[in-house]
């Protein structure tokens, strides 16, 4: 028997690929329906994938070239087609984000489709079901067949191999406790530290705080230890900090310097300096700038409103160090120089982040080195096969970390079932 723990998008693909090869395939879950995260993606859309794939993107402590070779394993022509073939659930692309999306919008679609196929093959599904334990059977159980005894909140398994799929730390109320990550932690696995990925970061001031629901489309450049992550997209200010996926894609360098300030305190060592998150809030770079606002005859406030929110544009002229009235003559060089730079890299003030309650994905996890590229069994306990968000791996806002999963998830349901004997 193949027992599968988690029944989220990684695990929910593991036991229907599993099942496929004709073993017999036990789902265990900890809540009462499984795929919790599916349900609430995309708000409440699901975006199941990207329209293309960027690997580069992927964060991960491990090498770069793990995480290819793992997105390779299924590409995303593989991946739609079984979607829309299999499932039964047509995508369609948004254009201006480049994401797809269930046609009918419902992510509960994409949930309910895949425990329906997963069902349908016959795997059995067991729900309300925690795992407190993994080891490895005695003598007798290894003479039947079984190398694993699954210890659970409604009694033990023996199974022959176990696939590992139980998410990590981000959305808890969805599930995520981090039980795979203690589990294959006590079965000598090298965890790499974990961290809330793809989340808010928090800190304004006065000024910016007036500015809570304005949204708009900039550029955002992390900065922390001399790398710099960059990414465009939406920007959303909140009554707490800023949001939108722009945000979310460098959030974690920010998480990451904020980690490493408290450990340096706890250490009573020298703390380092934290990310600078600078931000530009159109495509007009500071030459484009600087030449419109040494022409304009006009109030500078109503220039810059013309390619930005109004009220965003009267919070950077104040905090330039303008005056209202101030006019394009009028305009002095100290002036015109620091407009620019609140224009085209502006300092955003943060002081720390939403944490795992809102993190989209789990930075850090299982080391990438730690298992086999194809199968993804691990080097440290054969027969045992770990996929999805536990795995030190994450990329970006729009479906990559649902590629993540999809593909991560069908290698081990493979690899398990290949593992067996006939």
């Amino acid at each position: 028997m193949i027992v599968v723990v988690g029944a989220g998008a990684a695990g929910l693909v593991a036991a229907i690929f599993a099942r496929a090869a004709g073993r017999p395939v036990l789902l265990l879950e900890r809540t009462t329906d499984g795929g919790r995260k599916i349900l609430i993606s995309g708000g409440g859309r699901c975006n199941i994938l990207p329209s293309s794939l960027h690997p580069e993107r992927f964060v991960t402590d491990s090498p770069s070239r793990l995480v290819r070779a793992m997105l390779r394993s299924w590409p995303l022509a593989g991946q739609r087609s079984f979607f829309e073939d299999e499932l039964s659930i047509p995508l369609a692309l948004e254009e201006e984000t480049g994401k797809l999306f269930p046609v009918s919008n419902r992510a509960r679609d994409v949930r309910d489709g895949l425990m329906a196929l997963a069902r349908a093959r016959g795997v059995e599904v067991q729900t309300q079901t925690s795992v407190t334990g993994l080891g490895l059977v005695n003598a007798s159980g290894a003479e039947s067949g079984a190398r694993w005894h699954v210890t659970t909140t409604r009694g033990d398994i023996d199974a022959a191999t176990v696939i590992l799929a139980t998410g990590g730390l981000s959305v808890p109320l969805t599930g995520s406790d981090g039980t795979g990550l203690t589990l294959a932690r006590r079965l000598g696995h090298q965890i790499h530290p974990t961290y809330p990925a793809l989340t808010p970061l928090t800190g304004t001031t006065p000024l910016l705080a007036s500015l809570s629901g304005i949204s708009l489309d900039v550029r955002i450049r992390a900065r922390w230890q001399g790398h710099t992550t960059e990414s465009r997209g939406g920007f959303l200010f909140t009554h707490r900090g800023y949001s939108g996926p722009a945000v979310l894609d460098v959030s974690h360098v920010a998480v990451r310097s904020r980690m490493s300030q408290e450990l340096a305190s706890q250490a009573e060592s020298t703390r380092p300096a934290p990310a600078t998150v600078r931000v530009q809030w159109t495509d007009r770079d500071a030459d484009t700038w600087a030449r419109e606002l040494a022409s304009t005859h006009g109030l500078i406030v109503n220039l810059v409103a013309r390619y930005l929110p109004e009220r965003l544009a009267e919070v950077l002229c104040l905090e330039a160090g303008l005056p209202p009235d101030r006019r394009g003559p009028e305009l002095r060089r100290q002036e015109r120089t620091a407009l620019v730079d609140a224009l085209t890299s502006y300092e955003l003030p943060w002081n720390g982040d939403e944490g795992y309650k809102k993190a989209e994905v789990t930075g850090g996890g299982v080391a990438l080195t730690d298992v086999h590229p194809r199968t993804l069994e691990s080097l440290r306990q054969p027969g045992l096969f770990l996929c999805g968000e536990m795995l030190d791996a994450f990329g970006p806002i729009g479906g990559h970390n649902f590629a993540w999963a999809w593909a991560t998830g069908r290698a081990a349901g493979l690899g398990a079932a290949r593992q067996l004997p006939s």
